[in-house]
Order: C-alpha cells, then structure tokens, then sequence
C-alpha cells in the first residue's frame, strides 16, 4: 500500500523540477531508468523506486523497521527488503544509523531463534518394549544398487536388549514405518515411548 501511494506521487508534475536534483546527474549513465512515468534506480540485481522527498523516505524507514509484520528485523534482512522496494543517496549508511538508534532493538537485542526446550525426565519401564530407543547406523557396507547397507538399531530399555535390523540406506519415512511395524510391533507390541533423535526418516511420515 505504501509502495502504490508514493509511485502515485512520484508520477505527479512536481518530479520534473526534482529531477534536477543533484545526485540525479548519473541519470544519463544508465543508472536511472522510467517505466510508466516513475524512476527507478537500477543497482546489479535489483531495480527500485527512487526517493526524492525527505517525509517518504522516512515513511519507508518506518515501514520497513516498526510496522507489525517487519517486527524490528536485523539490519540485514531489512536492507534486504528496503533494496528491492526504495533507494536514495547513501540510504544503507542512513538505514543503519536509523536502526542503530532504535530504542527497543537496543534494549532487547532480539535472538531470531526459538528458546531451547527443557529437559524432560524419562520415566524407567515397567515392562519390556513399553519404551524404546531408535537410532540408524548407516556407512558400515558398500552403497551397492538394492545392497543392505544400513541397520535400524532398537533398544528396549526395560531389558537393556538390542536389535539390530538391517536395510536400505534409502528406505523413505514410509518404508521405515512398514519395517518397524513388521519387524518390532508385529512380535513385541506397541511401544508407549519411542526415543529417537530428528532424523528425516523419523520426522516426516513415521
């Protein structure tokens, strides 16, 4: 919406006399183009708007840095949307400094990952397979077209027992699935705990 307002402005008469300004010397190198009566600034990658007037460039500062869904991004990943959108003379210099004096972004010095989770205490079984641990143990055999070259290790932690199945290397989430119910459900029953780590196989379609 920002964006539609301040090209409706910039196709007013009033940038004709702007564009004497003069920073806007370079515009006979190629580094300013029109298209549909607005100028653009053309960088290696990118083409954007030009900003001439002082009160817009300050409404893209505000936008892209205090509106909701901007959130007070890092400066990076605000210069990475500014660039695509709006450019004037030395505007990274005068994004920088215009983020550098953000109060909360001083204050909080947001963390853009999520918080760890705690520990969670692991009850000991009652009973054998009621819970288990699952791991792969992969790079033991050559990868040979159709070859068993992997094992599926399952520890039941009630008995301190293993099993050691072996298999593809390339089984899908799905073929894990059928192999675990074939050959451990099938004989030793449903597990009440499964402990595994974030392994492809065991986070998408198990």
């Amino acid at each position: 919406m920002l964006l539609q307002l301040l090209q409706q402005k910039y196709r007013s008469p009033e940038l004709e006399t702007q564009l004497e300004e003069p920073w806007l010397r370079d515009y006979k190198d190629n580094k300013y183009f029109h298209i549909d009566g607005l100028l653009y600034h053309k960088e290696k990658k990118t083409s954007a708007l030009t900003m001439i007037d002082r009160d817009h460039i300050s409404l893209i500062l505000q936008e892209f840095h205090y509106c909701p869904y901007m959130q007070h991004m890092s400066e990076d990943r605000t210069k990475e949307r500014v660039a695509s959108t709006a450019w004037w003379p030395k505007w990274e210099q005068e994004l920088s400094e215009y983020i550098n004096a953000c109060e909360r972004c001083q204050k909080e010095k947001r963390k853009n990952w999520k918080k760890f989770g705690l520990l969670q205490h692991i009850e000991e079984p009652k009973h054998p397979w009621e819970t288990m641990n699952m791991d792969w143990v992969t790079g033991l055999f050559p990868g040979g077209k159709g070859s068993l070259n992997a094992f599926l290790i399952i520890v039941d932690r009630f008995r301190k027992s293993m099993r050691f199945l072996q298999c593809h290397k390339k089984d899908t989430a799905l073929d894990t699935s059928l192999f675990f119910w074939n050959n451990i459900i099938s004989t030793c029953g449903v597990p009440q705990i499964i402990i595994r780590d974030r392994y492809p196989k065991f986070t998408s379609e198990f």
